[in-house]
């Protein structure tokens, strides 16, 4: 009896944010029922929407979950990585990018 596939061990990598971390939403999140104080399947985060890493944990020794305050909404909502992108990271390779191109000229 096996898994079927195995699923990649994310905790094996270095986390992708880091706390204080700028971070936009690449996906619509709604509440599974594991936030309380909301409707399952209200809108927890909109894609788009920015926020700040504030904590990275754990979830089954596989995933990092990611503690994202989304500070327009006034909430603290747990993303995985592939629901975000960074913000900070953008703009620092496009200041590079930036850089790179005025020495060429």
């Amino acid at each position: 009896m096996g898994l079927g596939r195995e699923q990649e061990v994310e905790i094996r990598e270095p986390p992708r944010f880091i706390p204080g971390e700028r971070v936009q939403a690449t996906l619509h999140v709604k509440n599974d029922g594991s936030y309380a104080g909301k409707e399952i399947g209200e809108n927890l985060v909109r894609k788009g929407d920015e926020g700040y890493v504030r904590d990275i944990g754990t979830f089954l020794q596989q995933f990092y979950i990611y503690a994202v305050e989304w500070v327009d909404r006034g909430t603290v909502v747990g993303m995985r990585a592939r629901e975000l992108m960074s913000l900070d990271k953008a703009a620092a390779s496009g200041a590079v990018e930036t850089a790179r191109a005025s020495t060429k000229e």
